[in-house]
């Protein structure tokens, strides 16, 4: 380095400029008076000044015992509680984190010393025994943030071996924490649940708060339809634990371990009398198929974690961004044998999921609550490599009428995909809505009113096919002509009516038919007023009218349903100006 300084230094001065500067860059500094060019004096600084960093500097005791405390945090709570894990088919909480995100997936964890000082100090007897009831690793619970498929995620997870994953309240300002910091991301959001609920004896400060457990589900509401929150359960979750479950977009239970209810099994039968146990009360099987509320049952933790994966596989990051796209690949079957599948005659039944595997990508079907309203099929697919919700009547299961618990699972999952942008398919074959005491008392109507009132107020892209009946109701449930669909396209074997032809001869012939005395007559007056009733409701008809907007051969479905959703898929469109409707 060269430094240049007037005149009228002496050589003691200048070499000590040389000196200092050459300390202060660890180089060699030659120093110059005036024009001269040659230096007057010059200094290299040693090879091993203070300037450079220590080499040999290594982490301090205090570092290390940091580092003792995070390491004894991290190992949960007391280790007889640890042990029984394995006999529960649960896997330490750390370790779920690590089959979710690999070792090195967690980015960062918030929290990890809540409740420190109320526990830690104590943890420990004068004699160098644990004190199992003191021991409060991270409040039992964790939060923090994760890379997961390629996605960056929020999460929480129960630690269950720390009071039985109960909720406190150190552990639900994290929770709050995490939900508010999702609401600024628009990153989606994974509860992986294994709680018993409020910790009873420590709920000062957390249950009736206005930071308190009960904002978890006003976040839940604003976190709803602004970013994806998915549910997993891995043990009981009991009482105010069991609304986040709820409240998810999708909830997944793993088989025989998993449980939510409102209240213990100790505690309904203190309350009722009833003697019940926990799975019979509020497990997979009973949420599968008697609620509605899980929407997939998981064999076993890797089994959840892979249905996850494929379940966020359809679905953007949040409202704001379109659903992720993949290379398109051909149907698992061929669309060739669609029109051999739908049978001619309306009240026969046959398997809708055969249609569906000759529409879509292969493999790219995942149907959720397949147990719950079997009458309809709900689900995701793709169809030349875009995400499509499926909403399709099922002929297999009670001819394919829509009674009250498909048209509640229907409404759901339209108004979820409609929040996500997913457009909708629609593949109708339904005689209608059931009728009936049994159903009425059930809520057919109002149930019914939600399913139409979703369909009415979606505003993704939607395609109806009718697929062969639509009669009464059901077209308009189904998202027929008059619900905005971008097209009501048909197969040959479609057929639009009130009602179907038995019944509607029944309706209006009735008293004349009864008049025929003679069997074989009667008979053959049916057949025909059938057959002229038939081609009055035949698609083609309808397409005539122009009710419809194309009959289409059955091999080309595919082809052209993905040029429908390619063409419409920025479309936008216009809903009143309101603050919401009053439908729910």
């Amino acid at each position: 380095m060269k430094v240049r300084v007037p005149e009228g230094a002496d050589e003691e001065e200048l070499a000590a400029i040389a000196e200092a500067m050459a300390q202060h860059v660890a180089d060699t500094v030659e120093v110059y008076v005036g024009d001269a060019t040659e230096p007057a004096a010059t200094h290299t600084a040693p090879s091993n000044t203070a300037s450079e960093p220590d080499d040999d500097l290594g982490p301090t005791e205090r570092e290390q015992r940091l580092r003792e405390e995070i390491e004894d945090i991290e190992a949960g709570g007391p280790e007889k509680y640890r042990d029984r894990l394995e006999e529960q088919g649960k896997l330490f909480v750390r370790d779920r984190l690590d089959l979710w995100f690999g070792e090195d997936g967690v980015a960062f964890e918030d929290g990890k010393f809540a409740n420190f000082d109320a526990w830690h100090e104590n943890a420990v007897d004068d004699e160098g025994e644990e004190n199992d009831g003191d021991r409060l690793p991270a409040d039992g619970l964790l939060t923090g943030a994760a890379e997961f498929e390629g996605r960056d995620v929020h999460f929480m997870a129960n630690d269950f071996t720390v009071k039985a994953g109960s909720m406190a309240e150190k552990g639900v300002e994290k929770f709050l924490r995490m939900q508010q910091r999702a609401l600024k991301t628009g990153k989606p959001v994974l509860y992986l649940m294994d709680s018993s609920g409020g910790r009873i004896d420590q709920q000062t400060g957390f249950f009736a708060n206005r930071e308190g457990i009960g904002k978890y589900y006003y976040n839940h509401s604003r976190l709803s339809g602004r970013v994806p929150q998915i549910c997993v359960l891995y043990g009981p979750c009991i009482a105010g634990a069991a609304y986040t479950p709820i409240f998810a977009d999708f909830t997944v239970m793993v088989r025989d371990v998993s449980a939510m209810a409102i209240a213990s099994p100790r505690m309904v039968e203190m309350v009722t009398g009833e003697e019940i146990d926990l799975q019979d009360l509020g497990g997979a099987e009973v949420h599968a198929r008697h609620t509605g509320s899980a929407d997939l049952i998981a064999e076993d933790e890797d089994h959840a974690r892979a249905l996850v994966a494929q379940l966020l596989s359809y679905l953007p990051d949040n409202s704001d961004e379109k659903p992720p796209k993949t290379a398109g690949t051909a149907p698992a079957r061929s669309p060739d044998g669609i029109d051999s599948i739908v049978p001619a005659e309306p009240n026969k039944g046959y398997d809708m999921t055969d249609v569906i595997e000759r529409v879509v990508d292969a493999e790219s079907f995942f149907e959720l609550r397949p147990q719950y309203g079997s009458e309809i099929l709900t689900g995701f697919a793709r169809i030349d490599g875009r995400p499509v919700g499926i909403v399709a009547n099922q002929p297999a299961q009670r001819a394919g009428a829509i009674f009250p618990d498909a048209a509640e699972k229907a409404a759901q999952f339209v108004w979820t995909c409609d929040a996500y942008d997913v457009p909708l398919l629609y593949l109708c074959d339904t005689p209608g809505f059931m009728a009936g005491s049994g159903v009425e008392k059930e809520g057919i109507l109002e149930q019914g009113k939600k399913m139409i009132y979703a369909t009415s107020a979606a505003t993704v892209p939607k395609q109806c096919v009718v697929v062969r009946k639509a009669y009464g109701a059901g077209i308009y449930a189904m998202s027929g002509p008059a619900y905005d669909p971008e097209s009501t396209i048909a197969l040959p074997s479609g057929e639009i009516a009130i009602m179907g032809p038995e019944a509607a001869i029944n309706a209006v012939y009735a008293r004349k038919l009864a008049e025929i005395e003679d069997d074989d007559e009667r008979q053959r007056r049916e057949r025909e007023l059938r057959e002229e009733y038939r081609e009055d409701i035949d698609v083609h008809r309808m397409a005539s009218e122009v009710v419809i907007d194309e009959i289409i051969p059955p091999s080309d479905l595919r082809t052209e349903l993905a040029a429908r959703f390619a063409f419409y898929e920025d479309v936008e469109k216009d809903r009143p100006s309101k603050k919401h409707g009053t439908v729910i």
